[in-house]
């Protein structure tokens, strides 16, 4: 408890502390400011520990901090939350109108990236005398590929981008998890030479049940949220749907993160019904209880996640390792979207397929799904793959987040200006 605590005090400190000056002096986007200075703050504190080795205070403080656990954070506690909270406003008439795109990404897209980042980090394996398996690398490409709904909600729609392609952006990263997820499975059970079962077998187990668990979850729970006199009681009804939804995909099998998705886009639905028949819903207090508990996970995410920059400078060939991953990342995202354009038919709001590759390639962020999964590796390789997945994931996370985040309001505007 004591441990939580001080955990807990000193994440929002540095949420508070680094969130007041960048807002006062750097104005950095918020996400991108804590992942930053958070990469900063462990740097300095993984120098001073190595000047003062023999302290027993820092000694215990920096062991504290290596006590945050990412994949239990997200996995096991509120990735169900936030991935909720990023699609209950979303807008179906839009999904509707840009289906056939987003579905094109969030699947073809993310296969074909998760197996040509595979190809081309088995290839730099082997130059640089690495063993590695090509199911192992592949693995990994599958860790990769998905990208992130929390980053691209968060830090993509702050550059005002046209609403058409930062719809698409957004759903396809809402719904490439789960797509990411069963390329896992299906990867890592022949890394572990473990019968899991054919591709599209996991797929369906992954997908379907998981819909159909988000499906049956929400009929039970917006009824009372749209019945309720008591705005409170809103909001804990729609917190039992996706908590609940969560943990019965968990429990047998289905995709945790897609039933989210699927509630948070069935209760946005459901809510918009209500009001085209004339009844709208007072949800005041459920769209700030949602927009504030959002801001909040991802800021603790982000900081996490910064902090943990201490253990990848601790990892053998990180510099060399993380170069690789990043260009193969760039790589085999391009690769995806140049042969995914292909059967996507005309483009929104007037793209050509190279500015639109070169958008959505640099709009492609990671986050923290792509380091739960690469922790929960652990035990399916050696330690010395087990170091190569986890840094050069954590490599592309930092560098989608804040090279490719800080620079995506440039790198779209060079593409208006041609």
């Amino acid at each position: 408890m004591d441990n939580f605590l001080m955990n807990t005090v000193i994440i929002l400190a540095l949420i508070v502390v680094l969130g007041y000056f960048n807002e006062k002096v750097t104005k950095f986007t918020y996400e991108i400011s804590l992942m930053l200075f958070s990469v900063i703050i462990g740097g300095i504190i993984l120098l001073i520990c190595n000047i003062f080795k023999g302290t027993e205070f820092v000694s215990q403080t920096l062991s504290g901090l290596h006590m945050f656990n990412i994949e239990s954070f997200l996995m096991e506690g509120v990735l169900c939350f936030m991935l909720f909270a990023g699609s209950c406003h979303m807008r179906l008439y839009d999904f509707k109108k840009h289906a056939r795109a987003i579905s094109i990404l969030s699947i073809g897209a993310t296969l074909l990236g998760a197996v040509f980042y595979g190809l081309l980090f088995f290839g730099a394996g082997k130059i640089l005398g690495l063993n590695l398996s090509l199911p192992v690398c592949l693995m990994f490409g599958s860790i990769t590929a998905p990208t992130d709904p929390i980053a691209a909600t968060s830090i993509l729609k702050k550059f005002n981008l046209p609403s058409n392609i930062s719809f698409i952006i957004e759903g396809e990263s809402l719904l490439n998890d789960g797509v990411g997820v069963a390329l896992f499975v299906c990867f890592s059970g022949a890394v572990s030479a473990q019968k899991n079962g054919s591709f599209l077998v996991i797929m369906g187990k992954e997908i379907f049940g998981a819909v159909f668990v988000g499906i049956l979850v929400t009929a039970v729970c917006f009824p009372i949220l749209k019945r309720t006199e008591s705005e409170t009681r809103q909001i804990f009804a729609s917190l039992l749907s996706v908590s609940s939804a969560y943990l019965i995909c968990e429990t047998f099998g289905f995709s945790g993160a897609i039933a989210s998705v699927v509630c948070g886009v069935l209760f946005s639905a459901l809510r918009n019904y209500s009001e085209q028949k004339g009844h709208p819903l007072d949800l005041a207090q459920f769209d700030t209880f949602w927009g504030i508990l959002d801001n909040l996970l991802n800021s603790i995410l982000y900081v996490i996640l910064g902090l943990s920059f201490m253990h990848i400078l601790q990892m053998p060939y990180v510099i060399v390792l993380s170069v690789i991953s990043v260009i193969a990342n760039l790589i085999g995202r391009s690769g995806s979207l140049s042969v995914s354009t292909l059967f996507m038919g005309k483009l929104p709001d007037g793209y050509d397929k190279i500015s639109f590759i070169k958008l959505l390639t640099w709009g492609g962020l990671r986050g923290g799904l792509s380091v739960a999964l690469a922790m929960s590796t652990a035990g399916m390789v050696d330690q010395n793959t087990y170091y190569i997945i986890l840094g050069g994931t954590y490599a592309i996370v930092f560098f989608t987040t804040i090279i490719q985040g800080m620079t995506m309001s440039r790198v779209y505007k060079n593409i208006q200006n041609r």
